[in-house]
């Protein structure tokens, strides 16, 4: 049996190395299209199901598919990726001063059986400035990061507050794929 994560996210992939996993890389190129639609866990968990889905016919039956769909959440309608640099300035300026939601689902399948779950962690902005915001864009890369941002980035410094799992704002909750992974196993 063999790990495959579906992503090609180097944020995922940093995270199931450092917690010891050995595992695979299939991208999937499940295009998903739920920026500024209202947020719903089925939402993201369809999301997650469909990359794992696109890439079963590359994996073998004993294999275990992972894959993961996180989202920022701001008074309900998800920012996704920004599609460029103005789009990342007004996603970034929306989160200034407020609590958002950050929610990642994820999905393990093998040999037909699916497992999908969802984490939720809220963060809080402080109030950003137009050239905090332009610095920070021109410097970093928030372009391939939903809500336009990377809490792991260097010198980030617009957080406040955090509750709940850190690498779940990094896009993977490593915990929530623990727990899942358990479930998963007592299910086949």
């Amino acid at each position: 049996m063999t790990l495959i994560l579906a992503s090609n996210s180097p944020r995922r992939k940093d995270i199931l190395k450092q917690a010891g996993y050995d595992f695979k890389i299939i991208p999937s190129n499940y295009d998903e299209h739920i920026s500024r639609l209202n947020f719903s866990r089925m939402l993201v968990e369809n999301c997650a199901k469909n990359k794992a889905l696109n890439i079963t016919d590359k994996a073998q039956k004993e294999d275990i598919i992972i894959s993961a769909d996180t989202v920022v959440v701001l008074d309900n309608i998800i920012l996704g990726k920004p599609k460029d640099k103005k789009e990342a300035f007004d996603m970034l300026k929306s989160l200034s001063n407020k609590t958002h939601f950050v929610a990642t689902a994820i999905c393990l399948i093998k040999d037909n059986k699916i497992i999908t779950d969802t984490e939720i962690t809220y963060v809080t902005f402080r109030n950003l400035s137009d050239d905090e915001i332009k610095n920070y864009i021109e410097k970093q890369t928030p372009l391939d990061k939903a809500g336009s941002y990377g809490i792991q980035d260097d010198n980030f410094d617009f957080v406040v507050s955090i509750d709940g799992e850190m690498d779940n704002v990094i896009g993977f909750p490593l915990k929530l794929f623990e727990k899942s992974k358990e479930k998963f196993s007592r299910a086949l």
